[in-house]
């Protein structure tokens, strides 16, 4: 079994980006949904890319 990502929903992308960055997380991509519905912002640790945590908003 191997560990993914996990997807949590937020409303302020900008705070939750920060609050993740204190713990050493950073941002690796971004995909906007073309129509404009969502955004989804994938955050992992430098060096272990294959575990993410994925936030939409």
């Amino acid at each position: 079994m191997k560990y993914l990502h996990t997807m949590i929903r937020v409303t302020d992308p900008a705070k939750t980006i920060a609050f993740f960055e204190t713990l050493g997380l950073k941002e690796v991509r971004r995909m906007e949904n073309e129509k404009g519905r969502f955004t989804l912002i994938f955050l992992s640790v430098p060096g272990d890319e294959d575990a993410e945590v994925e936030l939409t908003h």
